[in-house]
């Protein structure tokens, strides 16, 4: 039986996971890469260091299930979206640290433009709001503070992309500049009506559009890799697709009014709207959700910068856990919050504050406050993002839902779960399997390489879940609610 190999190159992690014909996890393996934080606000990422983890991962996984590395179909690939490599032509070397998603260093760039009025032109071609978190500013702000990389991407020496973009590269040796269209739509350069890179819009952004990739279709041919040499005998790559839309398509949300939040580093609600593109104005960015076979389908989705950042904030910067892992127990020590507030604005707010320049704080801590509060109110936080966003989300699209489906790293924390289950006031239902971004990709993977005919077929697959329901009463919902927000007007 051939098996699939897909690759998770997350904003902390990459990922190397192996599946069986049916989309059933046998095995995976991983490496963390470095956060680079240049000046407060930037972050960065070593594109070498993501790529070299990629094979590292890749070879540890096939090292412990060698029976079946002669026999991979296809290898997928779902990433970070939004961050931005430039990268060689021909060798692949990159010529720049990768710009996360999270970097605000064009947030002057991006309120010039907002103030030049350009908001509505760029929202009705692309759906998103003029914000740092999309790729446009950054590519500007590498064109107008390097000029040897400016030079180089005007004479064709140079190339961008995604993440996506990079790997596929890379894995092709240079080959193949491709990405997909739900990578390509987060880059505020894609006319997702027209489904093609807008001219005029890399024109205001300096990005020669000959250094864009060529975009296809999720479940499209990306061509082939031999895995730098893991592989005697290269294999296809199909089925690429941005993180959240990945998981979007793996939670099966195919059908309009039924929505997904991902608990990675920074968390992202979308809501499937239909073939239609709709047009929030309340700061709810409209995307493509995916193509398929020429058919796109369109997404609202809220945006939410940092969700277990916070976490690993907690562990990695102020040394107040050892361990993401620990942080149920530590929450369900104490009764409740004492009070305590933990606003994550390190890199601004974004939906439905959209405030760049906001900054994180702790409000309401007293003698009786202890790391147990501070760590309960972080997670606290995340829940409380998730409602705010989500609300209006439903508002806008005047579609009804029944529940939502949640998954990524911080959906196995069953305080954090029950805890958003009571704040949004809707079931919550997390799969058996709670890291989708993988499957989604290779669900789409399974389409391109005909193993799987239509989305009906995908749907009809077995699946598990546990579901989270709303306990506490409305009266305290809307209690704690209100703290939230009167501790986020003071951090505005």
């Amino acid at each position: 039986m051939n098996h699939i190999l897909a690759i998770d190159q997350s904003t902390s992690t990459t990922k190397a996971l192996l599946f069986d014909p049916l989309g059933h996890l046998i095995d995976q393996a991983s490496a963390e890469h470095r956060q680079i934080y240049p000046r407060p606000g930037w972050v960065e990422h070593d594109p070498e260091e993501i790529y070299t983890n990629t094979l590292k991962a890749i070879r540890i996984l096939l090292e412990h299930n060698s029976a079946y590395r002669d026999h991979l179909q296809y290898l997928s690939i779902t990433n970070q979206r939004e961050t931005i490599v430039v990268f060689e032509r021909g060798s692949g070397r990159p010529l720049y640290n990768a710009i996360v998603w999270q970097c605000r260093r064009g947030a002057s760039l991006c309120e010039e433009l907002t103030q030049a009025g350009y908001t509505d032109l760029i929202h009705r071609r692309t759906g998103l709001k003029i914000d740092t978190y999309f790729s446009a500013s950054k590519i500007r702000w590498l064109v107008e503070n390097d000029p040897q990389i400016a030079r180089r991407l005007r004479n064709g020496e140079a190339l961008l992309g995604t993440i996506d973009t990079y790997l596929i590269y890379r894995l092709t040796n240079g080959q193949v500049h491709a990405s997909d269209t739900t990578n390509a739509s987060r880059t505020l350069l894609y006319d997702i009506e027209n489904l093609c890179w807008d001219e005029e819009l890399c024109d205001l952004f300096h990005t020669p559009l000959q250094a864009l990739p060529q975009v296809y279709e999720s479940r499209s041919y990306y061509g082939q890799t031999n895995l730098e040499g893991l592989l005697e005998q290269p294999i296809p790559i199909s089925g690429v697709m941005g993180d959240s839309q990945a998981s979007l398509f793996a939670q099966r949300c195919f059908n309009p009014g039924s929505a997904k939040v991902t608990f990675g580093t920074g968390s992202s609600l979308l809501l499937n709207i239909g073939s239609k593109i709709k047009y929030s104005k309340n700061g709810i960015v409209s995307t493509i959700a995916w193509v398929d076979l020429g058919h796109p389908t369109y997404a609202f989705e809220g945006l939410i910068n940092f969700s277990a950042a916070t976490i690993s904030w907690l562990k990695n910067q102020i040394k107040l856990i050892n361990s993401a892992a620990e942080t149920e127990e530590l929450a369900r020590s104490v009764e409740d919050n004492g009070g305590v507030y933990l606003v994550p604005a390190f890199v601004g707010l974004s939906a439905p504050y959209w405030q760049p320049e906001a900054r994180a704080a702790i409000i309401g801590m007293t003698p009786f406050t202890d790391r147990n509060h501070i760590v309960r109110a972080a997670l606290e936080s995340i829940a409380y993002q998730v409602k705010d966003v989500l609300e209006l989300m439903v508002a806008e699209a005047e579609i009804p839902l029944q529940y939502i489906h949640g998954d990524g790293g911080a959906a196995r924390n069953g305080f954090l779960m029950q805890f958003v289950a009571d704040m949004i006031r809707y079931p919550v239902r997390i799969p058996e399997f709670a890291e989708l971004s993988a499957l989604g990709a290779v669900y789409c993977g399974l389409l391109g390489t005909g193993q799987i005919n239509s989305l009906e077929e995908l749907n009809a697959l077995p699946r598990e879940f546990h579901q989270f329901t709303p306990m506490m009463v409305e009266e305290q919902v809307q209690k704690l609610y209100a703290g939230w927000k009167a501790a986020v007007r003071r951090v505005l």
